[in-house]
């Protein structure tokens, strides 16, 4: 038994250590890809730099400029206004999609195809083909419905046209999700809730919708994180912030600021890191929301 044990420690060591070898590639790219560029925007947070000049320290005077500067107040607004515009629409939309999809009716598969396509072409190269669908004199929708209506340069259109484009270009992707989820129902739970009885309409709303906990927790996720991050589509449709600077929402000031106007990439990563915390918070707060609404186990 005294043997035994040194053995046993070794055979742990060992084991620990051919561990940390597998793992070591993953935490090097960890570090190096996210740790690491984090800790330098907070260091540029902390100086003024242009990209030409030397890299001055000023403090917190970045962070002073940023949170009292009503442009950027402006972005903050005009960024949850496009959130809250796109996800509720966005998720409603892939749900239903994906329970007609889960019916298995003729032609199920080519649709399913065609809502992924938009999902995975480049957001650039759909903005320039959408700018062109709704140019106000030659586009193809205001020809097509009769309309002069100037979709990107009226202020009162800008930020729902913008919406639509990226409810349009995303839905396929929470559909997708929707469907995993609805095909990882045991058919054991439905067809028990028809025996006692339930139409297809309670069936969905007591037995499949909370199941689909995990599912809606991590398509909420994911599309709050890339709304608040859209830049690719919005910058395309509405340059420069749109009219009167109706889409210009925090992506594209972050960008704006740092390679546009006066290059200041302090001013920037400032704006950066107050998105990054937003971001972690929201996300908090939807998993505390979830933590007791979902199950994982439906065996």
């Amino acid at each position: 038994m005294p043997q035994e044990r040194p053995r046993r420690s070794r055979g742990r060591m060992r084991h620990g250590r051919f561990g940390a070898v597998l793992l070591a590639p993953s935490l090097f790219g960890l570090a190096v890809f996210l740790l690491l560029p984090i800790l330098v925007v907070i260091w540029l947070s902390l100086n003024r730099w242009d990209l030409l000049a030397p890299m001055r320290f000023v403090g917190l005077d970045n962070y002073v400029d940023v949170l009292t500067d009503p442009t950027f107040g402006n972005s903050m607004l005009r960024t949850v206004i496009f959130v809250l515009s796109v996800i509720p629409l966005q998720t409603a939309l892939g749900l239903f999609l994906a329970v007609l999809l889960s019916r298995g009716l003729p032609g199920s598969g080519v649709f399913r195809v065609i809502y992924v396509i938009p999902w995975i072409c480049a957001p650039l190269a759909l903005g320039v083909v959408w700018k062109w669908i709704l140019a106000p004199y030659d586009g193809a929708l205001n020809n097509l419905f009769g309309l002069s209506v100037e979709w990107l340069s009226d202020p009162a259109w800008a930020m729902p046209a913008v919406a639509g484009v990226t409810i349009w270009s995303q839905v396929g992707y929470t559909t997708l999700f929707f469907l995993a989820g609805l095909a990882a129902i045991p058919d054991t739970l439905v067809e028990a809730a028809q025996l006692d009885g339930a139409s297809s309409w309670q069936t969905f709303w007591q037995v499949k919708l909370p199941l689909l906990g995990p599912t809606m927790f991590f398509v909420l996720v994911t599309g709050v994180i890339s709304a608040f991050q859209a830049f690719d589509q919005i910058y395309a449709l509405t340059p420069n912030g749109g009219p009167q600077g109706t889409t210009d929402v925090i992506a594209s000031r972050i960008y704006l600021e740092a390679f546009q106007g006066g290059f200041n990439l302090g001013r920037a990563s400032v704006m950066a890191l107050v998105l990054f915390v937003i971001l972690v918070a929201v996300t908090l707060v939807q998993q505390r929301f979830f933590s007791d609404r979902i199950t994982y186990d439906l065996s």
